[in-house]
């Protein structure tokens, strides 16, 4: 298997003699994945001798033999490189040095600066998935089997180089048996850090929440982690201790359990994860494609968004309003083992109170948890960091995460051209959905999502994982990189640390960070020319001070100059306007109209009645008067005005975007692929009167929207024509701004921002811009929501101090 994404080989000074040795250092994700026996067994067949060694940088090999069987064995490297692996260098150097003896060894790992990566977190691998399952295995029915292919890895690491004695595991001695295979370099446990059987390994069992005694013979049960899926299928809620914490699960087809669920967890709405025992009792649910199939049984064993077309259905209040669910397979053997009795889906969420960070300690989640689950299903394997399950959706012809967590994160993102020379920079990222960014030597390291910085245990974990990756990778950060917002957690921090370690300090703007970022994993280099930049989201603070959510710039990695946006409308109420989506539709309505006009022609309308009860003379105030009603650029706030208009949401939202998502949901493929554009409800685009800048104008299609309601129209036409017209209205600005001033058409369009994670909408600019003409450019390895903005406001920090 060829895992060579990017690259290089470099040979310094090899030499023509019959017995030649070489130090070869490689780069890349080469610890903890079996790399070092791969080496071992490629040297024995070329008949070299020498050492293979762990250290800060890598792996470093010293080989000698003949210079024909040094030059095979370092070009068969990345081809025989294993699963997990991804070269990223390999370099070469002719030495004096020769090995002591005749054979060729793997000896111990050597310490020093840290150059290399930290592997992801790895789903079951294929072998150990037979050998628990297999009566006559060593390790039949062991929840804890891994190889040196699959397993933990950022969630059980406390240092570098990776060896057992930095990781959890080293609470665990080994037995004789495992302790052979880790010193075989034959087996592929050799080095296996967290290997373990029953003997001598982490052990599972059952608790019952309250007091009383366990009865696991009265459950019928083969073991504790059997009597876990009976316990599901009996209708109870478990908790469960997963790789990277705990985990709520309850029986996917119960409606009483997962509402119980709900109710007690405190997550009214929010669609809730899913996990099935194969592909098969997936297909039963969902629309599974070849691509998407292949996502769930990747390694990183992501959640995938699926569509749902079939007639088994799981309870209602699984995912209330969407057309889609979000399933998982098993990613560790503890899982595959509970699921391989279970016929039907499971609930699956994290194991926390809505908002709260998920709990990774028997103790606190015994605290926290214990209001919520029946039974908690316990091990003893130490959690050294928690890591939340990564989501990927197929949208636009592509794999793309919405959250970048378990499986993919600390893979490093190896940046375009340019960047190699920067300095080291921390990027702290925003407030919602946080992830930070360590830049160094050409990659960015993206954290695993932390989540909402406005809870106290997320802002502490967060505090944590910063201090925790900066150890971890012993990142010297040169330049501390934050966003503009004041109020965010994330940017006071990042001032406090520059100001306490003498370190530069960067602010970048919101949207040019969601730009910069799909730049930078779109490898365009540093000195490439400006784009076109279309970043739609919720909110995000502007340039101005003001707040920007609908922008189109034309922008770099140093600069961005904005050239258009969406027309700036009031959010009555401030923060209120986020959870109550008709004070947005009340607010665009009387920017489109006045309410005299509105009652003279939409008087019929449940819209209007509704609107007619509310406190309009003080909303009226509020807005004349500028009082807690700050203008607002924001495409999301659209989405959700026109969503309530519509009757989605109308009242009260339970999560922010809610509106937004299921008004998306109600779209209809037929209706988007059947109806031509002419009904699509349409924007014009105007000016600013102040600035003169131009802006996407609404008014034209909240009379077109408003007139299908007279009429009847169905919610899920309304949603499609609504898309339709906004894809539509984006592209033509598009086209209006990519002059520039000397009249050179700028070519490239840069798509970012959460509101992009709309499959509907991105589809549609996407096939629009590209039917015009342009190169399209939209994020696959990172989040286009707030979750990638790190990795922007590192590359424009980077860039910025390169051009000093």
């Amino acid at each position: 298997m060829n895992n060579t994404s990017g690259l290089r080989a470099i040979q310094v000074g090899s030499g023509d003699c019959t017995d030649a040795a070489e130090l070869i250092r490689v780069r890349g994700l080469v610890q903890g994945v079996g790399f070092r026996p791969m080496v071992w067994r490629l040297a024995r067949a070329y008949g070299l001798r020498g050492w293979v060694a762990n250290d800060g940088q890598g792996v470093t090999i010293l080989a000698c033999g003949s210079v024909a069987a040094l030059a095979a064995f370092v070009e068969a490297l990345p081809d025989q490189a294993p699963p997990l692996a991804r070269i990223e260098a390999i370099e070469r150097e002719s030495t004096s040095k020769r090995p002591d003896g005749d054979d060729f060894r793997i000896v111990a790992s050597h310490a020093g600066s840290v150059h290399t990566n930290v592997v992801p977190d790895a789903a079951t691998c294929p072998d150990c998935l037979s050998e628990i399952f297999d009566p006559g295995a060593r390790r039949f029915r062991y929840p804890f089997t891994n190889c040196t292919h699959c397993g933990p890895r950022l969630s059980i690491i406390e240092a570098i180089p990776y060896d057992r004695a930095s990781t959890t595991m080293r609470a665990f001695p080994l037995c004789v048996a495992c302790a052979s295979e880790y010193a075989d370099p034959g087996d592929r446990r050799f080095h296996a850090q967290p290997v373990a059987c029953q003997v001598c390994g982490p052990r599972a069992w059952l608790e019952q929440a309250a007091s009383a005694p366990l009865d696991l013979a009265a459950l019928n049960a083969l073991d504790d982690v059997d009597a876990a899926c009976t316990l599901i299928q009996r209708g109870y809620i478990v908790a469960i201790k997963g790789l990277g914490g705990f985990q709520l699960a309850c029986d996917a087809c119960n409606d009483v359990a997962v509402g119980r669920l709900r109710e007690l967890k405190r997550r009214e709405s929010k669609p809730l994860a899913l996990m099935a025992r194969d592909l098969d009792v997936v297909r039963r649910y969902c629309v599974v494609s070849v691509e998407e199939a292949a996502l769930l049984q990747n390694p990183a064993a992501p959640i995938v968004i699926l569509d749902t077309n079939f007639p088994a259905r799981v309870a209602a209040s699984v995912a209330p309003g969407m057309a889609s669910l979000g399933f998982m397979l098993p990613n560790t053997p503890l899982h595959h083992l509970m699921m391989q009795r279970m016929e039907r889906p499971m609930v699956l969420t994290s194991g926390n109170l809505s908002d709260e960070p998920q709990c990774i300690e028997n103790a606190d989640a015994r605290t926290r948890l214990g209001g919520i689950a029946d039974y908690f299903l316990m091990h003893d394997r130490g959690i050294a960091r928690r890591v939340d399950d990564s989501v990927v959706r197929v949208m636009a012809g592509a794999p793309r995460l919405m959250r970048r967590a378990r499986g993919y994160a600390p893979a490093p993102i190896t940046l375009p051209d340019g960047f190699a020379s920067a300095p080291p920079v921390l990027a702290m990222g925003g407030e919602l959905k946080n992830s930070f960014c360590l830049l160094r030597e050409g990659q960015a390291i993206m954290s695993h999502h932390m989540g909402d910085l406005e809870d106290a245990r997320c802002h502490a974990d967060y505090l944590q994982s910063v201090e925790s990756y900066l150890q971890l990778f012993e990142h010297g950060s040169g330049i501390v990189a934050v966003d503009q917002h004041p109020e965010y957690l994330s940017r006071k921090l990042g001032r406090k640390m520059a100001e306490r370690h003498g370190l530069f300090y960067a602010e970048v703007q919101h949207h040019h960070a969601h730009i910069a970022a799909c730049l930078a994993e779109n490898s365009i280099p540093l000195e490439a020319e400006p784009v076109i930049g279309v970043a739609l989201d919720g909110l995000g603070y502007g340039a101005d001070g003001s707040l920007w959510g609908g922008e189109f710039f034309l922008a770099d990695y140093r600069q961005c100059q904005r050239l258009g946006t969406f027309k700036p409308v009031a959010l009555p109420g401030g923060e209120q306007a986020v959870y109550e989506p008709w004070r947005n539709t009340y607010a665009q309505l009387m920017a489109a109209m006045d309410w005299a006009s509105f009652t003279t022609n939409y008087n019929a309308l449940d819209l209007y009645r509704f609107l007619d009860k509310k406190p309009r003379d003080l909303l009226d105030g509020m807005i004349g008067k500028g009082v807690n009603s700050p203008l607002a650029s924001s495409c999301g706030r659209l989405f959700d005005a026109v969503a309530a208009a519509a009757g989605v949401c109308r009242e009260r939202v339970n999560y922010e975007g809610q509106a937004a998502v299921e008004f998306e949901a109600l779209v209809e493929r037929s209706d988007l692929l059947d109806e031509d554009d002419a009904p699509a409800y349409p924007f014009a685009i105007s000016r600013i009167p102040a600035s003169g800048l131009p802006c996407l104008e609404p008014l034209p299609m909240w009379g077109k929207l408003l007139d299908d309601l007279i009429f009847g129209t169905s919610v899920a036409l309304i949603a499609a024509r609504f898309h339709k017209g906004l894809a539509m209205g984006i592209v033509r600005m598009v086209e209006e701004l990519s002059r520039s001033e000397n009249g050179k058409a700028v070519n490239t369009v840069a798509l970012s921002g959460g509101v992009f994670q709309n499959r509907i909408l991105l589809e549609q600019v996407v096939m629009r811009l590209q039917n015009s003409g342009c190169r399209v450019l939209t994020q696959r390895q990172v989040a286009a929501n707030d979750g990638g903005l790190a990795l922007g406001q590192a590359v424009v920090a980077a860039a910025r101090s390169l051009a000093l």
